[in-house]
């Protein structure tokens, strides 16, 4: 599991990766992890925020022409190759069949239709309020299962590695703004450095909360033992090797995503002054 921020990407000006070799057992994997799904919940949750982005950035209602840009950039055909694509290049054949076993077992199946269900379902503002606060009460109850969802935090390093991918996506999205012309007296990159660096507590707090309400949703289905069964896995060299493999195939998709999400913002606001 990571966790997929909402970004745009203008396809047409993107240089795409050197294609890996994707082999059926690879295949094999990418379909038990089910990320093409997880690529259409992002192509969801990319619509979405669409409207958001503009709301918070540009004068007057969302126009029409917009969302045509956003409905155009989320192509899921190519997202879905640069991720395969990503993840391919990153995980090593070795790893491959213990992982593929575990995902393809009723339990692993289970988790991922889990994940994704919790994607979906947290996309509407009621449900992720209400799930919000009863992690909270979780946490204030101190329920056992919140231990082991810190347990599994910990040992994919889910925090630390989706902050640090949050602030490389803001810093590509304010070179994408500068490269746009959003600015007349253009950022240097000390300046959007100390931008991006002033959003990091901010940036903590809110991934460790949702890292909180998202796994407390996906996971509660599952028994104690359930969940340790899948921390075990995460500890194993293969699970160090997945969750890796899985950040590394959406890094370079969403730098490229949220850059191109500047330059686009910044076609918007030149647009609007006309």
């Amino acid at each position: 599991m990571l966790r997929i921020t909402s970004m745009l990407l203008v396809w047409t000006l993107m240089v795409l990766p050197a294609q890996a070799e994707i082999t059926p057992e690879v295949q094999r994997l990418s379909k038990a992890l089910g990320l093409v799904e997880i690529v259409d919940v992002m192509h969801a949750e990319g619509i979405a925020y669409g409207d958001e982005l503009a709301e918070s950035m540009f004068p007057g209602p969302v126009s029409s022409d917009w969302r045509a840009v956003v409905t155009g950039i989320y192509d899921t055909d190519r997202m879905k190759e640069v991720a395969i694509n990503g993840f391919a290049k990153s995980i090593a054949p070795a790893d491959v069949e213990l992982l593929t076993r575990f995902f393809e077992s009723a339990l692993g199946a289970e988790i991922i239709a889990l994940e994704i269900s919790a994607r979906l379902a947290l996309m509407d503002d009621a449900v992720d309020e209400a799930n919000n606060a009863h992690v909270a009460a979780m946490i204030e109850d101190n329920d056992p299962r919140i231990a082991l969802i810190d347990q599994f935090i910990e040992v994919n390093k889910l925090l630390e590695s989706n902050v640090v991918g949050a602030l490389n996506s803001n810093y590509a999205f304010f070179t994408g703004l500068v490269d746009g012309g959003a600015y007349e007296d253009p950022l240097s990159d000390e300046e959007i450095l100390r931008e991006v660096w002033s959003q990091e507590a901010d940036i903590r707090k809110d991934t460790q909360e949702w890292l909180y309400g998202f796994l407390s949703m996906a996971y509660s289905p599952l028994s104690d033992e359930e969940l340790m069964l899948y921390i075990k896995l995460s500890e194993t060299p293969e699970g160090q090797a997945l969750n890796n493999a899985l950040f590394d195939g959406f890094d370079a998709l969403f730098n490229a995503i949220s850059h191109e999400l500047g330059l686009a913002a910044a076609r918007e606001m030149s647009s609007e002054e006309l």
